[in-house]
């Protein structure tokens, strides 16, 4: 069988030192067989370098003052080669066997692309689960009726969790290799906007990282300019809005198909569902598969 592909990960960190090492460790006890790593690190003063350098045998590392966390990213991914690709901030974790299921999919699947999890998860500050969203798939269609920017006014299923979204290398590059200049909060949303116009979104049926909320966090102290930039995005992308009544109607029909295979099907045909692909584990072959 072919080999698992060599997994690309970029963790930017800046004064995190309460959590920087379970964010490390969330990575390296997975014992992935093909895997690099790169701490970009922004000139902290609060003990996270020292967490940092006592991994030094099995990540690489730089300190030095960035132009934020996206110029840290792209100068961290310009530095690696692997085939998949992903941040984890230094605040946030990967669940345990995330990225072999990750390397299984992009190595058995070569049309896969972009892959992100269906059941995006949320801990807090210790370390407790609080939030599991359930997705019922993604598309091009749904990123465009404004379905993944939800606290805008309008009704959505979630944000697109960048905790547990993957993407192969040439992916990055067909969408410019790059983040776009002037953005300091919603990067992300921007680079999926890019993706999209590329290739399909695949969602697994599995947990695959999670989000950290703590109070000091970018997107607690500034969500709503994480929200501002993203709407910009949004409506330069070429999103449109349908009537609220309508868009309201239409989630909480989507929402309800999120467990359900034959809701999702039925909803398919009914054209509330448009373009959604997703990947599951089939017990009986003990493969992964996609859903049909």
């Amino acid at each position: 069988m072919t080999e698992l592909p060599t997994i690309s990960i970029v963790t930017p960190c800046l004064n995190q030192v309460a959590y920087v090492e379970k964010t490390i460790l969330s990575i390296h006890d997975q014992d992935y067989p093909h895997l690099e790593h790169i701490v970009m690190d922004g000139g902290s003063t609060d003990g996270s370098l020292e967490v940092i350098k006592r991994y030094a045998d099995r990540i690489d590392w730089v300190s030095e003052p960035d132009g934020g966390q996206y110029q840290a990213i792209a100068k961290g991914f310009a530095q690696t080669s692997g085939e998949v690709m992903a941040w984890l901030n230094s605040d946030d974790i990967y669940l345990p066997g995330a990225l072999r299921v990750v390397g299984e999919i992009f190595r058995d699947f070569p049309d896969v692309d972009w892959l992100t999890s269906r059941f995006p998860m949320g801990i807090d500050g210790n370390g407790a689960l609080i939030k599991m969203g359930c997705f019922s798939g993604f598309s091009k269609h749904h990123f465009l009726r404004g379905d993944y920017l939800p606290a805008c006014g309008w009704d959505a299923m979630g944000f697109i969790q960048q905790e547990s979204t993957f993407w192969r290398r040439s992916l990055w590059e067909q969408a410019g290799g790059k983040f776009l200049d002037g953005l300091n909060y919603a990067g992300d949303f921007e680079l999926w906007s890019r993706f999209f116009q590329q290739t399909q979104l695949y969602g697994v049926d599995v947990p695959l990282g999670c989000f950290r909320r703590h109070e000091t966090q970018k997107t607690s102290v500034a969500f709503q300019k994480y929200l501002d930039e993203a709407k910009i995005v949004f409506f330069d992308s070429g999103g449109k809005l349908l009537p609220p009544a309508f868009q309201k109607a239409r989630m909480r029909l989507v929402e309800a198909c999120g467990m359900s295979l034959g809701w999702r099907r039925r909803a398919s045909k009914l054209g509330l569902i448009n373009g959604v692909k997703n990947i599951t584990y089939d017990w009986g072959r003990s493969c992964w598969t996609k859903e049909l």
